[in-house]
C-alpha cells in the first residue's frame, strides 16, 4: 500500500462534560474530505487515544469507518502500553475494515530494539494489514533504530514509517538505506526536507484546521516539483510550526485551531487544559497571516 498525500490525524471531539461527541466526529471527517485531504488517521497522538477507554476507542473506529465510507484510506492507531492490548486494537481495526494500522513503540516501557520489533511483529500477525510505523521517541522514549527496522522488514506489511524524531539524519538513513519502507513526514517543521528526500506523504495534525495550506505545500513539492514555490509556502507556515512544536501545547493548539475553523472539536481531556487567552490570540493571528500569505502565493500564475 502507498500512503500518498496529506493524511490528517483527526482530533477526537468532546462535549463540555468530556464525553465523546460522535456526531461531531462525522462532521469533522466530512469537512476534511471536502477540502481534499488524502487520508484519515484515528487513535494517534492528536486523537488523545491514551485518555480513552477500550469501549470508546472501538466506537471511534466504527464511527470514523462509517463516516469515511471508503472515500479515502482510513488508518487506525493501535497504541497502548501492553502488547496484548495493541494486538487487540489491531484485530478490531481489521474487523472494522481499516485500510491500515499505525504501530508505535509502547510508551514508558523503554524496550530494546529486539523487544520492540517482536512487539510490532505480534501486532502485525494480529491484523495482517498494511502498517505505518510511528517513530516518536520524544513521546515513547525509544527509537526505532536499524536493528528494529531490519527485523520488522521481514514482513511486507511494514510498508511506511511516520518519522517524528526530529533528527534530520533519520531522513537520510530511511531514504537511502530503507527505500522499501515509505518515508512519511511526521515532523511538521521538516516537511520541506522530507519532500526533498522523496517523501510524498505527510501526516500532519495542523491539517485539522488548515488543510488548504498543507495541501498547497504537498501540491507544490510532490505533484508540481516546484520547490521554489514550496520554500515560499513553507516559509509562510513556519510561524505556525514554531507555535505547534515548541509551545508545549500541541494538542490544545490543534483543538483551538479546529474551533477557529468552526469545527466542534471541544476541549482536550484531562490532564490537558484549553489554551489561555494570550495563547489563543497568538494562534489565531498566526493562522490568519499564514492562510492569507499562502492564498496569495497559490494564486500567482493562475
Amino acid at each position: 500500500m502507498k500512503f500518498d498525500g496529506i493524511y490528517t490525524p483527526i482530533v477526537t471531539p468532546y462535549k463540555d462534560d468530556h464525553s465523546i461527541h460522535y456526531d461531531a466526529m462525522e462532521e469533522i471527517v466530512e469537512e476534511l474530505l471536502s477540502c481534499g485531504v488524502h487520508g484519515i488517521v484515528i487513535a494517534g497522538t492528536t486523537g488523545e487515544y491514551y485518555t480513552q477507554s477500550q469501549e470508546e476507542r472501538l466506537q471511534v473506529m466504527k464511527t470514523c469507518k462509517e463516516a469515511v465510507n471508503g472515500r479515502v484510506p482510513l488508518i487506525i492507531g493501535t497504541g497502548a502500553i501492553r502488547t496484548e492490548d495493541c494486538a487487540f486494537f489491531a484485530e478490531e481495526a481489521a474487523k472494522v475494515g481499516a485500510d491500515g494500522i499505525l504501530v508505535s513503540t509502547p510508551p514508558y516501557a523503554l524496550p530494546t530494539e529486539r523487544e520492540n520489533a517482536l512487539h510490532a511483529l505480534t501486532i502485525d500477525r494480529a491484523a495482517n494489514l498494511p502498517i505505518m510505523l510511528y517513530n516518536y521517541p520524544g513521546r515513547t522514549g525509544a527509537m526505532m533504530g536499524e536493528e528494529f527496522l531490519d527485523r520488522v522488514g521481514r514482513s511486507a506489511n511494514f510498508c511506511a514509517i511516520k518519522e517524528s524524531s526530529g533528527d534530520i539524519n533519520r531522513i537520510h538513513l530511511l531514504a537511502r538505506d530503507y527505500p522499501h519502507i515509505q518515508l512519511c513526514c511526521g515532523m511538521d517543521d521538516q516537511a520541506l526536507e522530507f519532500f526533498a528526500w522523496g517523501s510524498n506523504c505527510w501526516v500532519c495534525a495542523g491539517s485539522n484546521f488548515a488543510p488548504e495550506a498543507h495541501i498547497a505545500l504537498y501540491q507544490a513539492c510532490c505533484v508540481d516539483g516546484d520547490f521554489d514555490k514550496g520554500r515560499r509556502i513553507m516559509s509562510a507556515m513556519m510561524p505556525l510550526m514554531r507555535v505547534l512544536e515548541q509551545g508545549g501545547k500541541f494538542i490544545q493548539c490543534i483543538k483551538h485551531g479546529a474551533k477557529i475553523r468552526g469545527l466542534p472539536a471541544g476541549p482536550p481531556r484531562r490532564p490537558l487544559k484549553p489554551l489561555n487567552k494570550d495563547d489563543k490570540r497568538q494562534l489565531e493571528q498566526v493562522i490568519s497571516v499564514m492562510n492569507h500569505t499562502i492564498k496569495l502565493i497559490t494564486k500567482e500564475g493562475n
